[in-house]
């Protein structure tokens, strides 16, 4: 539980960050590809030990973990230019409703039980998180035509990605713990990411600060934090994976919420308060469903 929790507000402190980004002038772009190289250097400071000669024999997971950086750096690049086109709140919608499509993943793929508290659970998690995450004031946030495919490729990729790390720690972790897996994904994004950075210099289409990097390190700690604690509460909290990730993903729009009407001082009007009650009722739910 504690893992869980921890992870949870991991994830709620790079809200935090992505926030401040703007008032500092930070290049969030810059900062992302830091941020992962970071996270790299904090997964194997902390967890390098555990990393065994098996890991080199028996080298399956390591595809996954392209797969996985790839997804990390390229969701964070059609994120951006989503969020450009169709502006940031239907993105977010977008990128935060894919839990839905990856807990009927985890339901259908382990042939997980489905008790009453946890459709109920499952059903007021969905409802919370649409809620928290609609935009306000729709069609305000941009002047163009809706791109319909960047918002399925984002729910589609997003669902995908949380599949996939759930699937390696299913299946992989006895040739590579879940710490170090997750820290050479992060390696992997990083090294994409700076390809992409780089001929953005080149091209001067961006200009290197060292603040950018300050910023990225500042994000890599927690996000590699929320990656690696999610991947461990899969296997600590004796609960099944769709009820983990479903109380994982409402307690971060929630704790988000709060924090922006607390620290940024956004509107709370009556579609998140209805969001909010749901995502506490979807808390309780499934908490009490892990007990059947």
């Amino acid at each position: 539980m504690i893992p869980l929790i921890i992870g949870i507000l991991s994830s709620a402190f790079i809200f935090i960050l992505f926030r401040l980004f703007p008032k500092y002038g930070i290049d969030t772009f810059q900062a992302i590809v830091f941020n992962y190289f970071t996270a790299l250097t904090c997964g194997f400071l902390l967890y390098g030990k555990d990393f065994k000669q098996e890991a080199i024999d028996n080298p399956s997971w390591f595809p996954f973990a392209i797969l996985t950086g790839f997804l990390l750096i390229a969701l964070f690049l059609a994120i951006g230019i989503s969020s450009q086109k169709n502006g940031m709140a239907i993105t977010s919608v977008s990128v935060k409703m894919s839990m839905a499509m990856t807990m009927c993943l985890m339901i259908f793929a382990y042939n997980e039980s489905l008790s009453l508290f946890k459709i109920l659970g499952i059903i007021f998690a969905i409802v919370g998180v649409l809620a928290m995450s609609w935009p306000s004031k729709a069609g305000n946030e941009t002047k163009e035509k809706t791109v319909l495919w960047l918002l399925i490729v984002l729910f589609l990729g997003s669902g995908i990605l949380d599949f996939l790390l759930n699937y390696v720690q299913n299946y992989h972790q006895k040739f590579i713990p879940s710490s170090l897996f997750s820290a050479v994904s992060f390696g992997i994004a990083g090294l994409f990411g700076l390809s992409v950075l780089i001929v953005d210099l080149i091209r001067k289409k961006r200009t290197f600060a060292l603040k950018n990097i300050l910023a990225g390190i500042c994000l890599g700690i927690p996000n590699y934090f929320s990656i690696y604690l999610l991947l461990l509460s899969y296997s600590t909290t004796g609960w099944n994976d769709s009820t983990v990730l479903a109380i994982c993903n409402v307690s971060v729009v929630l704790l988000a919420a709060i924090i922006g009407f607390l620290g940024f001082k956004e509107n709370f009007n009556k579609l998140k308060i209805i969001g909010l009650t749901a995502s506490i009722a979807a808390i309780v739910l499934l908490y009490l469903a892990s007990f059947n």
